[in-house]
Formats: structure tokens, C-alpha cells, sequence
């Protein structure tokens, strides 16, 4: 059940205490507060990395402009960036509650976590798993109350609904922000947080502050400000899943330097050449369907998860059938910089049904396993006998390369492994389509990706209602 809210229900739920944690079913997998979880999640190796905190910068709209040249080739290696000093990493606290909007969460989290940061996700909740509002389940990696004697020098709430009614809740996270805010230490909040969570706790008292359009007028009118990004000493402001990535490298900037921030968004295929287009299409077919479509998402331990998630909560919004399936033992998943989600079945049980649209998303590690499913490599040979859709993003065009499955087609993938589609390498663009194929550049690039498959299920009316939503620029035509 996805618990993502209409904006025309908002009013009623800003009001405090109107959901209890019972008015959600619980997880088998849920824990106590008090007890260690008993979720056990294969490890993969993950680095943090040091480096020095610059001087705050309190520029209202700062842009991040890349000292690295945009054509250069970068590596999808998911450790953090390299640093040499020897000071302790950066700690930073990213508190989360049922309808956490989940793209903000996980984008948060991957881009500290790649900048070297210590990333702690915290349940405010009596169970670590929790259902975001988009229907992706995330598992913490603490409950709230193990953090309250920390000393972070980040705390970042991600927005939602009824997530940020869930945070505002929490008299624990709630000391936490008043201490960190009291002595002077960075704070953050992007999409309703910076209204529902954060101003009723007084912690926007004479700060310029900007949020999502719906909650705009929450806002004292002297000092909201629409802009995408909004600095205000230590608090940072942004306004939806679509501006989460210029909020985190803002934060980056703010604990690591412009430098670090300016390698990670090259990393993350953030800063790209000014004339790349937003999609090249071929061989134009008609993708729209007379049922609700159904899309198929194989995830794997390594799974890229700003994919995964983003076109999986991008998907939903725009009212497709979505199924994330896991090829592992276990519907429990380890993705891309140690975030933990929980698909929503198995991908044997997943075969059983027909699929609209399959979409591999990327990751070197994830990619890999996802191309050793004798039970994927089974349905992509089927969807393409049956002339449906299919499609990767980020360094899983590969795999449909090694599976016969871009034989005269064209498609585009991760600029490090680019050169492995040979002929049918389209570089120029951050989506490709070709007949019923679509790929894509991956990370930064798959909201692109996703409301291009919105636009083809839909139509650019239906996909240009859900980037509002987003607070993404998309083109009116």
C-alpha cells in the first residue's frame, strides 16, 4: 500500500498527532526500539574517507559550477571520494518515519555517503523498516533514540507526507535539532520538512527558508523565498525530490568543500555538457497500453539504488503498476552506498505475470548479478520475442548487450563503460529511445529516464504534472 498523501488531504494531516504508528500494519521484519534488528544483510565494502570542513557559505541560491571538465569519463565506482587528511569523517544524522518521500532520502544519503560522510538513517518509528510514500520500504540502520547523545555535525530531514508529520512527532529528534541548531551546528530540511517539521519547532525564527510550492504559505511571507535552494547560515533549505541532488551537494560543500562537491556531482553525472539532450528517440513506436501499465524493476545486493528508488517513486506517481523484484535468496536488498531497502517479492513469484515495461537499473555489483538470473534472462527474452518494452539505465545496458538484446538498436549507457555497446553507442543524449528499447546515462539523468517513460505510457501532459510535482524543470512541449 503506497502511503503517499493528495495535496488536497495536506491540511488535515499538518495538524499535530493525527496518525499513530498503529494506523500502519506491521512489518514481519519489525524490530523493538530496543532490540538489535534481525535483518541480515549481505555486507559490501564501503570506505569513509576524511578531508576538512571549509568556512559556511550563506549565499541564498548558490549553483555548484564543476572545476572538472564535463567530458571527462568517470568511473561508477560507489566508494567515496578520495580524500588525504586525517581528521575523523563527518557525521550526519538522516532521521526517517513512515511517508518519508523516498527519493530525497536515498539521494541524500548516497551523495553524503560518496563525499566520505558517516551517514546514520534513523526510524522514528518502533520498527526500522518503514513504508515511504511512494510504497518503497527502506530499513534504518538505528532507531532514533540510540542517536540522542550524538554530536552530528549534519542533521538532513527529508520531506513527505505524512513523513514530515511523522519527524515533527518525535520528541527525541526533536531535541536532537534544537541542540544541534543551539550550538550552531548544520541543519537541513528539503520538500514539506522545512514547514511541517521544522517551523512549528521554532527553528526557522529570522532564517530565509524555502520548501515545496504546496507548503509555501506555511511560511512566514517576510522570509519565504522560491528558489530551489536556499542557505541561511547553518540551515539549508530546498523544495522536493527534484532540486534533493543540488541540496546535497550543498551540504557536501558546506562539510567538505566545493571541491569534494564538484567531484561527487561529476561522479553522479550532475554537471553535463549544456548541449546535451534530454532524450533522442528512433524508430518511434506507440508504447500506450488500454490497462494500467505494468513495470518490472529486478534489484539486486549492489542495485544503484538513486535508480531504482527514483524511477520506481517517479513510476508510481504517474499511476503505473510498479513491481520491484528481487533476483537475490531474499527480498531483503544491500543497494549502492549500504542503503537497505525491501523489494516487494521475489523474482521468481514476480515471473509469473506480464510485464509492460522491464527496467534493469545499474550498479557494477547489482548489474552483475542481475545478468546471472537464469529467471530474468528468461523474461527479457520473452518480453523481446513478444515485442514489449524493455529497458537499463547506468552500466546495465551491458547486460542487455551481452544478452542479444541491442542488436541493431540504439541505446546509451554510463560514459565509463560506454564503449562497450559499440556500434549502437548514442552519446549524445541523457535518454535514448529506440522502438520499444529505452535507455539511459543513469544516476542523475533517471528522472529524465522515468518521466520519459511516463510521457511515452501517458503522454508530456501526464509526465509534465508529475515533474511539477517534483519540482523538476521539464519542457512544457
Amino acid at each position: 500500500m503506497q502511503t503517499r498523501v493528495s495535496m488536497e488531504s495536506l491540511s488535515s494531516i499538518i495538524s499535530p498527532n493525527t496518525l499513530s504508528s498503529s494506523s500502519h500494519k506491521r512489518s514481519p521484519l519489525a524490530a523493538s526500539p530496543n532490540t538489535v534488528s534481525s535483518l541480515s544483510f549481505a555486507s559490501l565494502p564501503s570506505q569513509q574517507q576524511r578531508t576538512t570542513t571549509p568556512k559556511r557559505t550563506s549565499k541564498a541560491t548558490k549553483s555548484l559550477s564543476p572545476t572538472i571538465p564535463t567530458t571527462t569519463t568517470t568511473s561508477i565506482n560507489t566508494s567515496s571520494i578520495n580524500t588525504t587528511t586525517s581528521q575523523p569523517p563527518k557525521k550526519v544524522l538522516l532521521p526517517i518515519g513512515f511517508g518519508t518521500e523516498e527519493m530525497e532520502a536515498v539521494i541524500i544519503v548516497d551523495v553524503l555517503r560518496r563525499a566520505g560522510a558517516d551517514v546514520t538513517v534513523a526510524s522514528v518509528e518502533p520498527h526500522l523498516e518503514i513504508e515511504a510514500s511512494g510504497g518503497t520500504k527502506l530499513v534504518a540502520d538505528t532507531f532514533i533514540v540510540t542517536c540522542s547523545e550524538q554530536v552530528f555535525d549534519l542533521v538532513a530531514l527529508p520531506g513527505g507526507m505524512p513523513g514530515s508529520v511523522r519527524l515533527r512527532d518525535s520528541e527525541v529528534l526533536r531535541k536532537i535539532m534544537n541542540k544541534q541548531a543551539e550550538e550552531k551546528r548544520l541543519y537541513g530540511a528539503i520538500c514539506a520538512a522545512p514547514a511541517v517539521t521544522l517551523l512549528p519547532w521554532g527553528l526557522l525564527r529570522k532564517k530565509q527558508t524555502t520548501c515545496h510550492p504546496a507548503f509555501m504559505d506555511k511560511l512566514p511571507t517576510f522570509w519565504a523565498v522560491k528558489s530551489n535552494l536556499q542557505v541561511s547560515g547553518e540551515l539549508t533549505t530546498s523544495r522536493g525530490p527534484g532540486t534533493t541532488f543540488e541540496f546535497a551537494l550543498s551540504l557536501v560543500e558546506q562539510l567538505f568543500g566545493e571541491s569534494v562537491a564538484n567531484k561527487v556531482g561529476q561522479l553522479l553525472l550532475v554537471y553535463t555538457a549544456d548541449d546535451s539532450p534530454r532524450k533522442e528517440e528512433f524508430n518511434k513506436v506507440d508504447w500506450s497500453v488500454n490497462h494500467t501499465p505494468h513495470v518490472l524493476i529486478p534489484v539486486a545486493n549492489g542495485s544503484e539504488v538513486i535508480e531504482v528508488v527514483t524511477i520506481a517513486d517517479i513510476l508510481r506517481r504517474a499511476k503505473v503498476n510498479v513491481v520491484v523484484a528481487s533476483v537475490e535468496k531474499s527480498v531483503q536488498i544491500l543497494a549502492s552506498q549500504g542503503t537497505k531497502l525491501v523489494a516487494d517479492k521475489l523474482i521468481g513469484d514476480a515471473s509469473e505475470s506480464t510485464y509492460d515495461l522491464i527496467i534493469l537499473p545499474g550498479g557494477i555489483v547489482g548489474a552483475e548479478r542481475l545478468h546471472k538470473s537464469k529467471i530474468l534472462k528468461k523474461l527479457l527474452k520473452e518480453q523481446d520475442s513478444a515485442g514489449r518494452m524493455y529497458g537499463a539505465v547506468c552500466s546495465s545496458p551491458t547486460v542487455l548487450h551481452r544478452q542479444g538484446l541491442l542488436k541493431g538498436k540504439r541505446a546509451t549507457t554510463h560514459p565509463s563503460v560506454i564503449d562497450d555497446l559499440t556500434k549502437e553507442a548514442v552519446k549524445s543524449a541523457k535518454v535514448v529511445i529506440d522502438g520499444r528499447l529505452i535507455t539511459s546515462r543513469g544516476l542523475a539523468t533517471v528522472t529524465d529516464f522515468a518521466l520519459a517513460i511516463v510521457s511515452k505510457f501517458f503522454g508530456h501532459a501526464r509526465a509534465r504534472s508529475v515533474a511539477e510535482g517534483l519540482v523538476f524543470e521539464y519542457p512544457r512541449s
